[in-house]
């Protein structure tokens, strides 16, 4: 069986979507999430949105009076599938540390959860801000290099030992004396 392709994978995340109220998720809508989530266990984003559905049955008591356990059991297994699928992508950790903080009572397992989704979301924050900053260096207009200005402050202050970051900021600087938008003292 060959391995549906990324159109057909999105195709058919946003039918399994669109088959169901997301407020009050429908047998056919977790149907074709789940019959996705085999097709393709390394398609996060949608591993990620069937075990949402799940937890949001959870939370409108749709499941009332049946044993939450067998739901729990699958809402777990498809976060810790996320997070292995995703190589631990902070989205997936902190749908994992959600998970166990509210409904398995382990705060100290999803607070580890936690700390590790923000040092990753830390460090892809910081690669965007460099981006942003080096895109506007490259325009290299006024209303460019204030926004890099404004950015770089609050990015030394976040990130102060990236060499990176710092290298960039001293060409903004640079570039933001040279156009009059600060003075040789601040540059």
């Amino acid at each position: 069986m060959a391995h549906p392709g990324l159109e057909e994978l999105v195709a058919k995340f946003q039918a399994a979507r669109q088959s169901g109220d997301v407020a009050k998720p429908s047998e056919e809508q977790l149907r074709l999430h789940r019959e996705l989530a085999e097709a393709c266990p390394a398609f996060t984003h949608n591993v990620l949105f069937l075990a949402w559905l799940l937890q949001r049955r959870l939370w409108t008591a749709q499941d009332d009076g049946q044993d939450p356990e067998p739901a729990f059991a699958e809402v777990q297994r498809l976060l810790n599938q996320a997070v292995q699928g995703s190589y631990r992508s902070a989205p997936a950790l902190v749908e994992l540390g959600f998970f166990l903080d509210t409904y398995r009572d382990s705060s100290h397992e999803a607070a580890k959860l936690y700390e590790e989704a923000a040092a990753k979301a830390s460090g892809t924050l910081k690669d965007a801000w460099w981006g942003l900053i080096r895109y506007w260096n490259a325009e290299r207009t006024k209303e460019t290099l204030e926004k890099a200005l404004r950015l770089g402050e609050l990015a030394e202050k976040m990130f102060p030992d990236s060499h990176e970051l710092i290298e960039e900021l001293m060409t903004t600087r640079e570039y933001a004396a040279q156009e009059g938008l600060l003075g040789p003292e601040q540059s």
